[in-house]
């Protein structure tokens, strides 16, 4: 088998990790077009990379970044915090978000 042929488990076993249910239909549907750009995809195998330097950047440009510095607005962290309905270690404590 080659590596881009990809079984039936192959596509239910994708399908729960990305947390899809599919039909038969999609199952089967799925099994063909992913093989389909696996296949393309191995094509890059077969190019000659021999003597080429790695790439990171192309375009020339640079990361331009500025110094971080401190605002102060007048206020006393601590006392906003007299603002909130819950605090918890000097910080601003909200309902849990993720489960």
């Amino acid at each position: 088998m080659d590596m881009a042929d990809l079984t039936r488990d192959d596509v239910l076993k994708l399908a729960r990790l990305a947390r899809l249910q599919l039909t038969d239909a999609e199952v089967t549907e799925f099994q063909k077009e992913l093989a389909e750009i696996l296949h393309y995809v191995e094509q890059l195998n077969d190019i000659d990379i021999s003597g080429l330097e790695p790439t990171s950047q192309v375009t020339g440009l640079t990361n331009v970044t500025r110094d971080d510095k401190i605002a102060d607005y007048g206020y006393d962290p601590l006392d906003l915090l007299k603002n909130v309905p819950a605090v918890e270690n000097n910080q601003i404590r909200v309902n849990r978000m993720i489960t």
